[in-house]
């Protein structure tokens, strides 16, 4: 039998319900001043970038306006070309860092679309990799990354902050 580990699981599942964060989670990585525990690799006034907590596989971003809107028509000019350059960003930062066989690039609108927050749209990079498939998410309904999150974040923010200084300064 194997087995597999989730350290970065458990304080999730342990802890009283009370102790998770309440409210829009890309409300709260928009104001916290600690990025790190938000897992937001880059923001500005517009726009954030942050990892996802239970991704689908190493690297997955979600980008998101830092207004709180429910659907992209909701969305200012400004907001929506920030929230696309960060994206193609994001994408630029991904390829580098992990080198990808391809990206799947999506957004889901409403609770019935599928959407885990429906009141603050977001878009999700999530690079892939040929074969990266295997029986577990056939078999099991269960994934497997690699790389735990605060990895992925070391390897990630500096890229961002890089950006900061070039393209939104």
């Amino acid at each position: 039998m194997e087995i597999l580990f989730t350290p970065w699981r458990y304080p999730y599942l342990t802890s009283p319900k009370s102790e998770q964060p309440q409210g829009c989670i890309f409300c709260i990585a928009a104001s916290t001043p600690e990025t790190r525990n938000a897992l937001t690799v880059y923001r500005n006034d517009k726009a954030l970038v942050m990892l996802n907590r239970y991704p689908y596989t190493n690297g997955h971003l979600m980008v998101a306006p830092i207004a709180h809107e429910a659907r992209l028509f909701d969305s200012s000019d400004a907001s929506l070309r920030a929230l696309i350059r960060l994206t193609a960003e994001a994408q630029r930062i991904l390829s580098d860092v992990y080198h990808p066989d391809g990206f799947n690039v999506g957004m889901n609108f409403g609770q019935v679309a599928g959407a885990g927050v429906a009141d603050h749209y977001h878009l999700h990079i999530v690079p892939r990799w040929g074969g990266d498939t295997n029986f577990m998410s056939v078999t099991a309904q269960t994934r497997l990354v690699p790389e735990e999150l605060g990895v992925t974040f070391d390897k990630l923010q500096p890229h961002f902050e890089k950006i900061r200084k070039d393209l939104f300064a």
